[in-house]
């Protein structure tokens, strides 16, 4: 994918605030459930020669469960590697980082003793505790590494917080991004209100993990009053695990949607893709089955491409729903625009040497 001229001299923390595609990396695995090392490295090797601006390993795509499996070092340490040695462009690494101290703090000083240049703040252990408790975790987070704040939707772990909880979240100085992934529209909306009325909008990169409104979150300006101002942002990139599959396609779309964002007139063919990816999405995600299949929905697609052997999680019980197969066919043949099958085709040989 060629880059600009700019991208190829970026920095990591540049590349993250312009904007970029960061798939959400998955967990290669064995047919026994063990990790498969070099499918692993085939993932990352995919996404970089892709085009992605950056990878977030360790995260729910990843596999909450590769922490009590003992894997997530060497899966950070392995994509790490691949990033930095497959290619001479930049590549932003993102590590999740998830628990309460002292998990979250060793897994912190982990992932930048591994090279990682942020880390995504998971917050999931601190469900039904006090909003101000959660704050002295972010900023105690903040003190070690760059943050980006991660808005997760309950059905796969994540809780809801409120705005007031964002707002001091985004005045926090070593915030520098937040992937906005409610699955609602009102609480995307209350998240970047809050950006804005902490005045922190040019500091903190504003990105969509809403799988189900990808295009639009791209393309749409966000406009609110702050006083007596009307101010307008943007989303400027995608952390997605839909991302994790048919990634070159959605670095296209991606630099499809930066060309037209701020224009006075969309093409209509670009806001088309919105329904199209978010159809797809229903299938890979298993949405209609309140998400049971997403992670083995993404592994499917890969072993469709050849990239994973099977759609095996550590969870033996983690499997595709009923019907998910079939609906991933019929996204397959309804949306042939998607998928990137050639591209993969065309280099999978060298990335699982």
């Amino acid at each position: 994918m060629p880059l600009h001229d700019e991208e190829q001299s970026a920095t990591p923390r540049e590349i993250i605030a312009r904007g970029a595609v960061i798939p959400a990396h998955p967990l290669a695995l064995t047919a026994d459930r063990t990790l498969d090392e070099r499918r692993q490295r085939a993932l990352t090797r995919y996404y970089v020669d892709a085009g992605a601006g950056g990878v977030a390993v360790g995260v729910h795509t990843t596999q909450f469960a590769i922490r009590a499996a003992g894997h997530y070092p060497e899966v950070l340490r392995m994509a790490a590697d691949e990033a930095t040695s497959w290619s001479e462009r930049p590549v932003a690494l993102i590590a999740g980082v998830t628990g309460r101290a002292p998990q979250a703090l060793d897994e912190t000083h982990l992932a930048l003793d591994t090279g990682y240049h942020a880390v995504l703040l998971n917050l999931a252990a601190w469900r039904g505790e006090a909003e101000a408790d959660i704050l002295a975790h972010c900023r105690r987070i903040a003190a070690i590494a760059p943050v980006i704040g991660f808005a997760l939707l309950p059905a796969v772990g994540g809780m809801h917080l409120s705005y007031d909880f964002w707002r001091a979240f985004a005045e926090i100085d070593n915030v520098i991004a937040i992937k906005m992934a409610p699955f609602d529209r009102y609480r995307t909306i209350d998240i970047v209100r809050a950006v804005v009325d902490a005045r922190a909008e040019e500091r903190i990169a504003l990105y969509t993990g809403n799988d189900d409104h990808i295009v639009l979150d791209l393309l749409q300006p966000f406009t609110v009053r702050r006083d007596d101002e009307m101010v307008t942002v943007h989303i400027v990139g995608g952390l997605l695990g839909q991302w994790s599959v048919w990634t070159r396609r959605a670095v296209e779309m991606f630099e499809s949607i930066r060309r037209v964002r701020g224009r006075e007139e969309v093409p209509s063919a670009l806001l088309a893709l919105d329904s199209q990816l978010t159809d797809a999405n229903r299938a890979i995600y298993d949405a209609l089955n309140d998400f049971a299949g997403c992670i083995p929905g993404c592994l499917e697609v890969l072993r469709r491409q050849g990239l994973t052997e099977g759609s095996w999680c550590l969870d033996p019980t983690e499997v595709l729903s009923e019907g998910q197969s079939a609906d991933i066919d019929r996204v397959y043949e309804a949306y042939p625009n998607l998928n990137d099958d050639e591209f993969v085709v065309a280099h999978r040989a060298a990335w699982l040497a």
